[in-house]
């Protein structure tokens, strides 16, 4: 894969994900706080981005967003899940909140 293509995909990422923390954040902000891991700070400068600003934040060559295991075993534990739908689905939450930082 050519670089400037994984460049436009990073933005791309960048984007979609600016818009739907935003989005998240205006539709129910004390969820989205807690579903991005976002401290109150950052969640009122996101939701005050115009859409230019947004667009200039994503036209970065760095993910603006990261992973929150801390390790192999978490991604292992969620993604390896025996239980049924139901109960998966309220596993996977607990586990992913337990990776708050």
């Amino acid at each position: 894969m050519k670089i400037d293509s994984v460049l436009d995909e990073i933005q791309d990422i960048n984007l979609t994900y600016l818009l739907l923390a935003q989005r998240l954040l205006k539709e129910d902000y004390a969820t989205a706080m807690f579903r991005l891991k976002i401290d109150q700070a950052m969640a009122e400068v996101l939701i005050s981005l115009s859409a230019k600003q947004l667009s200039q934040m994503a036209r970065t060559n760095q993910l603006l967003f990261r992973l929150h295991f801390d390790d192999a075993d978490q991604v292992t534990k969620l993604t390896n899940n025996k239980r049924e739908q139901g109960l998966g689905q309220t596993h996977a939450a607990l586990l992913m909140a337990s990776c708050a930082n």
